[in-house]
């Protein structure tokens, strides 16, 4: 059976400009979003849907219609994320599958008790601070049935919030193009003390705003995080317009790097004005 040739214009995949100018000539769709943030960002891992299910429909009709998984162990909400930026799983998580008090606590699926207190001992003064901190965290509304987590490109369903883990610099590149776009000036983010994936996701979807959380002490020893990056989550509803705003800048100057406008590569690591690499076209 022969198989249909796929082409592939990789000439002007390459070319930011042209690449960005199409890109905006057409309805992007997920796996679009995706890509223009791999090839013009250089994102190292994928962006991650995430959907709060309030509606049993809803979680029906994903349950029906998607190839999904479920942990075999309950696990942390941090892990479902990262399973889903760094292994493409599109998964599906219930109180049960939920390994990790802090989250259930987000999630209104747990009370506020004394194991919260102690958890928490470690980063505060004495309990009672503890139990402030952890009474100012965001708190997803009651009746959350079920969560899923899936690659955006992957996702059936539409997302609540978008997961991006990446390195400071593409954090900021992404928050100059959010704030362009939704014409918000200053974005003032919101740190959760024990709480990175979950309160930041969680945050985000209560408050509509872009948000910038760093990591959770264990980050590293949970095979959360690589080499230090930074996690970014934005409302589903504001993303394609951020998208569209990384692209009009590239269409206009011929690259998506700041500060050296224009050029492809968001970080070229010299001054913005060093006088040291200077290439010019010969004069005939």
């Amino acid at each position: 059976m022969a198989v249909e040739s796929v082409v592939i214009n990789s000439e002007l995949v390459l070319d930011d400009k042209t690449f960005a100018e199409t890109m905006l000539s057409k309805e992007l769709t997920k796996a679009d979003m995706v890509f223009i943030l791999r090839n013009l960002l250089r994102l190292k891992y994928y962006p991650v849907a995430v959907k709060f299910f309030y509606d049993e429909g809803e979680l029906e009709e994903f349950k029906r219609s998607t190839r999904y998984k479920m942990g075999r162990l309950p696990y942390t909400f941090c892990h479902f994320s990262a399973c889903s930026r760094q292994r493409g799983e599109v998964l599906l998580g219930y109180k049960r599958d939920l390994g990790c008090s802090n989250a259930r606590y987000i999630f209104g699926w747990k009370k506020f008790d004394g194991n919260e207190i102690k958890s928490h001992l470690k980063y505060t003064r004495d309990e009672k601070q503890a139990e402030k901190f952890i009474k100012t965290k965001p708190r997803l509304p009651e009746g959350l049935l079920a969560f899923a987590t899936a690659p955006l490109h992957k996702a059936t369903f539409e997302p609540d919030v978008i997961h991006i883990i990446c390195d400071v610099l593409q954090s900021y590149h992404i928050y100059n193009d959010y704030a362009s776009a939704m014409d918000v000036h200053p974005i003032r983010p919101n740190f959760m003390m024990n709480s990175a994936v979950c309160g930041g996701c969680a945050w985000t979807y209560l408050n509509k705003t872009i948000n910038i959380v760093p990591m959770c002490s264990g980050s590293y020893t949970s095979g959360k995080t690589e080499q230090g990056e930074i996690n970014v989550y934005i409302p589903w509803e504001h993303f394609e317009a951020m998208i569209r705003r990384l692209l009009e800048r590239t269409a206009k100057y011929g690259g998506a790097s700041f500060p050296r406008t224009g050029e492809t590569y968001p970080g070229f690591d010299i001054c913005k004005l060093c006088n040291f690499l200077i290439f010019r076209e010969p004069k005939c």
